[in-house]
């Protein structure tokens, strides 16, 4: 089993920074990406940030230049630094990992989302 334990976000106001972070822990063989997605209100689930363990990183347009997505830890937590945040940044965020629980089994795991509310 892995789990996903994420921590941060709140309520800011636009132009602020929150960040972000989420630690796997559990039966892990191996983690092989982790990153970011949220799902705002009436909206689907869409991908923020990813990095893979072997250094690439995949943002969403909407967000490049503002947000930082690092992997720390052997790679077993990743963190994401949002900077200038807006309005439309607002949104439940879910941490991702794609893991093996063992070296020929591996899934996406999620972690409990955190909201994260732009505002003045």
């Amino acid at each position: 089993q892995v789990q996903l334990v994420q921590s941060g976000g709140g309520l800011v106001q636009p132009g602020g920074s929150l960040s972000l972070s989420c630690a796997a822990s559990g039966t892990i063989f191996s983690v092989v990406a982790m990153g970011w997605y949220r799902q705002a209100p009436g909206k689907q689930r869409e991908l923020v940030a990813t990095r893979t363990a072997g250094g690439s990183t995949n943002y969403a347009d909407s967000v490049k230049g503002r947000f930082t997505i690092s992997r720390i830890n052997a790679g077993n937590t990743v963190y994401l630094q949002m900077d200038n945040l807006k309005a439309e940044d607002t949104a439940v965020y879910y941490c991702n990992a794609r893991a093996y629980s063992d070296p020929r089994s591996w899934d996406d795991y999620w972690g409990q989302g955190a909201q994260v509310t732009v505002s003045s």
